[in-house]
């Protein structure tokens, strides 16, 4: 039996945030891996450019990542065990929140236009 998308419940905007902290996580300028936890701290959260932000080589829609800046969102994500929140420094994503499958990481991260 295949694995149950979303089996959390996480909301369309939590998805969607989830997925940009994913991506936040795998560049070292804009995060730091805990050996010991697993953990990675995210501290740098990059600010919209006109109607667009920029993660690395990706482009992400300024409309899906409003939850990067959101303490709400950031707490239901801790809540879940996806991540531990210390808003608005920065938050830590669980190996359970890198492991996540959000089911949309190709729909938000878009290939970089300069």
């Amino acid at each position: 039996m295949p694995p149950k998308h979303n089996p959390l419940g996480l909301s369309a905007l939590q998805l969607k945030t989830l997925t940009l902290l994913q991506e936040l996580a795998r560049h070292p300028e804009t995060s730091t891996r805990n050996e010991e936890t697993g953990e990675i701290l995210i501290t740098v959260i990059p600010h919209p450019h006109g109607n667009h932000v920029h993660i690395g080589r990706r482009l992400v829609m300024s409309r899906d990542a409003t939850g990067m800046r959101n303490g709400a969102v950031w707490q239901a994500l801790d809540r879940k065990g996806l991540a531990r929140s210390m808003f608005p420094l920065g938050i830590a994503l669980t190996p359970e929140g890198m492991g996540y499958d959000t089911g949309c990481r190709d729909e938000i991260l878009l290939g970089s236009d300069h």
